[in-house]
This record gives C-alpha cells, sequence and structure tokens, in this order.
C-alpha cells in the first residue's frame, strides 16, 4: 500500500481551534492546579465538550470524527501543557480499545460518555513488579461462574484517583488452568480503590495514583475482548498512544524553540541581542533540526499506520526520536534563558521537568530500541 504525507496546513483550523482553546481554558489556570498538585476536572469536561477527547470516533459513537492527522495536530497543540494532555490520550486509548474490541452494549453504555468527558477512565497495565515486562504482571482474574474475581495492584495510573471507570490487565484462570492476559471494564463502585500519588518531577497537576483490587467482583459482560486477548489489546492501543506521545513531543519542541527565539532576540548582552551570538544560533539551528525531524518521523509512523499496514517499527522510531528530541530541546532552552529558565516565571522551567517523563511512559526508549532491533533483525530480545 501507498504510504503518504498530506498538506498538514491543511489542517491550520484544527491547529488554531486547539491552540485558542488551551490558550483560554488551559494556560490561565494551569500553574495553580501544578502549585497543588490537583488535576482539573471541569478543564477535561471543557475538552469534551469541545470534541478533543475520543475525537477520532465517529460522530454517530460520540467522536468528532477527526483523522489521524488532525489529532496529531491536537496532540501537538497540547503538548505544550504535558499535564492535560494526559487526558486526551488516556480517554483516547480507551475509546480505542473499546471501539476495536468491545461489544455492541459496552460500546453503547461506555463510549459517548468517555468521548465528553462525564466519564473519567484509567488505563491499567503497569504494576510495581511489571513495568516494561507487562507479561510479568500478577494481578489475577479467577472466573467464578458468570464473574470474574480480581486481585491484584496496579501503579503509576494516570487518572487513577479521578476515574469512573478502569480497564484492568490481568493475568486469567478458568476452571484452574491460566488462560493468558484479559482485560475487563471495571467500575470503581465494584470495589476499587486508589490512592495518589505526589511529588512528581513534572506535569504535576496530572492526577497519578495506584490502583488496588481486593476481591473485585466483574460480571463476564464487563470482560473486554476475548479471554486471553488481553496483551494484543494493550499492544493495539499503545501503538497509537505512542504517536501521541510523539506529537505531544512535536509540540513541546516547538514551543521551546518559538520561546528561545524569541527570548534570544530580546534579551541583550554585551551591547547585543543574545540572537547575535554564534553559539546562541547554533542552540537555536540544533532546535529547529530535532523538532522537524520530529515531526517528520511523526506524521510517516501516522501514514504507515493510515496505510493498513503494521507500523510498529515506524511508531517506534518516531516514539523514540521525538520524546529524546523534546528532552534536548528542553535543555537548550534553558540554557539560552540562563538563570531566568531556571525559575517559573518562565516556561521553559515547566517545559523541561514536564518533558522528561516523555521518554518513560508508553514505552521507554530502551523498550522502543529493542522493538526496532527486533524488527531489523528478526531476533526478540525480550525474551
Amino acid at each position: 500500500m501507498s504510504m503518504s504525507i498530506p498538506d498538514i496546513a491543511a489542517y491550520d483550523e484544527v491547529r488554531q481551534a486547539a491552540r485558542a482553546f488551551c490558550e483560554a481554558e488551559v494556560r490561565p489556570y494551569l500553574a495553580d492546579f501544578e502549585r497543588v498538585e490537583a488535576f482539573p476536572l471541569d478543564m477535561a469536561r471543557k475538552m469534551g465538550e469541545h470534541g478533543y477527547l475520543c475525537a477520532t470516533l465517529p460522530r454517530a459513537k460520540g467522536g468528532a470524527d477527526l483523522d489521524d492527522w488532525a489529532f496529531a495536530v491536537v496532540c501537538e497543540e497540547f503538548g505544550r501543557y504535558l499535564s492535560v494532555r494526559q487526558i486526551v490520550t488516556v480517554q483516547g486509548m480507551l475509546c480505542i480499545a473499546l471501539n476495536g474490541y468491545g461489544s455492541a452494549a459496552q460500546q453503547a453504555r461506555y463510549l459517548a460518555p468517555i468521548a465528553r468527558g462525564e466519564l473519567m477512565v484509567a488505563y491499567c497495565l503497569t504494576e510495581p513488579g511489571s513495568g516494561s515486562d507487562s507479561r510479568a504482571m500478577t494481578t489475577r482474574a479467577v472466573r467464578q461462574g458468570e464473574d470474574w474475581v480480581l486481585n491484584g495492584q496496579k501503579t503509576f495510573i494516570t487518572m487513577a484517583n479521578s476515574a469512573d471507570v478502569f480497564l484492568i490487565f490481568a493475568q486469567s484462570e478458568v476452571d484452574g488452568n491460566p488462560a493468558g492476559i484479559s482485560a475487563f471494564l471495571v467500575d470503581r463502585d465494584m470495589g476499587v480503590q486508589t490512592t495518589p500519588l505526589k511529588g512528581k518531577l513534572g506535569q504535576r497537576s496530572s492526577d497519578t495514583g495506584t490502583v488496588f483490587l481486593e476481591d473485585v467482583r466483574v460480571p463476564d459482560a464487563n470482560r473486554l475482548g476475548d479471554v486471553g486477548q488481553g496483551f494484543r489489546i494493550a499492544m493495539v492501543v499503545l501503538d497509537s498512544s505512542r504517536i501521541d506521545v510523539a506529537a505531544a513531543s512535536v509540540g513541546l519542541s516547538q514551543t521551546c524553540l518559538d520561546l528561545s527565539t524569541r527570548y534570544a532576540q530580546e534579551r541583550v548582552q554585551f551591547g547585543k541581542p543574545l540572537a547575535g551570538f554564534q553559539l546562541i544560533q547554533e542552540h537555536l539551528a540544533d532546535m529547529v533540526l530535532d523538532t522537524d525531524a520530529s515531526r517528520m518521523l511523526t506524521y510517516r509512523a501516522i501514514a504507515a499506520k493510515s496505510a493498513g499496514r503494521p507500523a510498529t517499527r515506524e511508531i517506534a522510531v518516531a516514539k523514540l526520536f521525538a520524546s529524546e528530541a523534546a528532552q534536548r530541546n528542553a535543555y537548550r532552552a534553558i540554557q539560552i534563558h540562563g538563570g531566568s529558565g531556571y525559575f517559573e516565571d518562565y516556561e521553559v522551567e515547566r517545559l523541561a521537568r514536564d518533558a522528561r517523563i516523555l521518554t518513560i511512559y508508553e514505552g521507554t526508549s530502551e523498550v522502543q530500541k529493542l522493538l526496532i532491533g527486533r524488527h531489523l533483525t528478526g531476533i526478540s530480545a525480550f525474551t
């Protein structure tokens, strides 16, 4: 199949709308939420009202019917505010899973409310003893008649304390026999307990927590997909969310470049603007290279996915490069801003803290390298 990249300028209206939303609804209030490490639920609901949650879903299912290119543009704009961008991806992850593997009853019950921001959700894969090694999870789901009984713990879960619905991945057992990893839609009132995780380096207003499951009884009707299909569901969803992270990384890199260019033009040292010094121009040029390369690798990944063929390699390359480049650009931005960049009065301080996690969640940089290596050699280094 052919793989082509459209004229992204055609999505300028989408970009401008997302930028205007962020300027009006996010920027004025984010610092206050960051200071107290609280997630702005009202802001999330406004995002739902504007179609930014589950945006690629068809309108008939409650979405905004955006294509992958338009959604990447949205993620770029929200990439300036990563604490809030998290909700765009997490709500979208549940919608992708439901749209691809959910029953008609599950889709009717959950999709539209999730897209509107009326139901908050959490994607629960990581555990205290299994991060990158998802197959080593110890959470158990044991079949008992028409129900499943879940026991275990998930950690570093985005939206853990705000979620109404949790997508739980667990080692399943039927009639005493292992049945592989299965996925379950678990409502909070089924007995899920959560506790906040505070003190993060960055993305401080993002809701992060630990999820506890103790003899939580879940109807089989809440199982998502077939028994034993959970790992495949998790990986399909992660492929999509990694593109979101790459696009958000592009947005953060671009913001660092824009802020640094303006500061270098305005700040005067030794009788001339910083921009007049060769080493400052070198920093700016390197930022341009990293930003443009990140953007094109992300678009290539979208093109590969849109062509309907396996795109794990292209997605891994984009996620790896864009997230690492965002860190480099955040570092350069602080160097250009000098001592001022170390203080929260200048936005680059927050951007540098926020950028660090981009290389960890949705698959670490090391995991992305192993995925690329496996594709290149045909040999897996995971086992």
